[in-house]
């Protein structure tokens, strides 16, 4: 069987690929009422918030223009704070609404630094709202949300969370950190097929939401909110395949336990980046924020990167992902978040040492 090591769409269990095949129910009567009720209560556990859960079907970057829309109007100041591919993708949905983009650039590898987004903040009077990834699959980083949430809601701003590739594998308790919206998706963590984002909204983001002039449509919180509310129903027809799917995954990590969830995927963060170390190949990300869902490696001189991946693909059957943008050719990246274990990466890493001299590497 092929190891799917990439940040997404990732590995699903067999009991959930079951699920999938399921038969269609009607998306308006009770056995989907029921279904799509205890998915968005077992999602609020894990989200641990007490604040609305939306299911939006979509990708995440469906979720990140949701967010975006629904909280903010054609002309606000906001600060986008980038460590990355998707921290840039994040900013950019924002330009293209007409928000007034404040860019704060991180060094790629790097974590964002509180007191650079304090000053931000102070150095540009207005800005409503602070846009932020948490976990930066593109270099491999995770931010520091708990001292970012801090310096943006000291200053009382709305702080918007790209939690794609981290939430349901890298601890973010929503309400703790005062998360005004956290946006996650179906294909990552959560052991789900693609198909779904899921936002978490707290009443300071449903309060600016009042006052939001972006237009929106298909991506209306406030229809989403009422519908659900009224009929435990989504607005539009939900993607019914992926919420069977999700009623099995979500049982199964609550059967886990979220706490043991997250141990998993730190002891498993750190054996990969281990195991690379030892191999004689330089990481990307600054080990201080080195994430526990995906592993960007730097590609050395004399590593042919593309030979490197070929030869794991057709001769191992491990699929890594390549770097992006500016980084392609330049690093190679392992996902290793949801459904993984030691095991998984045992092997990975043992199809590795031994492509690596096939491929020019010598240590």
């Amino acid at each position: 069987m092929t190891q799917l090591r990439v940040p997404g769409p990732t590995p699903c269990p067999p009991e959930v690929l079951k699920a999938m095949a399921w038969q269609m129910v009607n998306h308006r009567g009770p056995e989907f009422h029921e279904m799509l009720t205890e998915v968005t209560e077992n999602l609020k556990k894990v989200f641990q918030t007490r604040n609305d859960v939306l299911l939006l079907t979509g990708s995440g970057t469906g979720g990140l223009e949701a967010a975006v829309v629904n909280t903010l109007s054609p002309g606000d100041k906001i600060l986008s704070v980038s460590i990355g591919v998707f921290g840039d993708r994040f900013a950019n949905i924002a330009k293209t609404f007409g928000a007034d983009v404040v860019s704060l650039k991180v060094e790629w590898g790097k974590a964002a630094d509180p007191d650079d987004i304090k000053k931000a903040i102070k150095d540009n009077p207005g800005v409503k709202a602070v846009l932020v990834t948490h976990n930066e699959t593109s270099t491999g980083v995770t931010n520091d949300v708990r001292a970012i949430s801090k310096v943006v809601k000291d200053a009382d701003k709305l702080l918007i969370v790209d939690a794609i590739s981290s939430l349901g594998s890298i601890n973010l308790p929503v309400d703790e950190l005062n998360i005004d919206i956290a946006i996650t998706a179906s294909q990552k963590g959560w052991m789900v097929p693609p198909g779904l984002a899921m936002v978490s909204v707290s009443p300071a983001a449903w309060k600016a939401r009042e006052s939001a002039k972006m237009p929106n449509f298909y991506w209306d919180f406030a229809r989403a909110k009422k519908i659900y509310d009224e009929k435990k129903e989504n607005p539009w027809t939900p993607a019914v395949s992926v919420v069977y799917a999700f009623t099995v995954a979500l049982k199964m990590m609550l059967k886990e336990g979220i706490n043991n969830v997250f141990a998993r995927h730190e002891r498993i963060g750190k054996m990969t980046r281990e195991g690379i170390k030892n191999m004689g190949l330089p990481l990307f990300a600054e080990s201080s924020h080195a994430s526990n869902t995906v592993t960007a490696v730097s590609i050395p001189e004399g590593l042919d990167g593309k030979k490197f991946r070929q030869v794991l693909r057709e001769q191992y059957k491990v699929v890594l992902a390549g770097g992006q943008q500016t980084l392609d050719g330049k690093i190679f990246r392992i996902g290793h978040l949801g459904m993984v274990d030691e095991k998984d990466i045992k092997e990975i890493l043992a199809a590795i040492q031994k492509v690596l001299p096939l491929a020019g590497f010598k240590k």
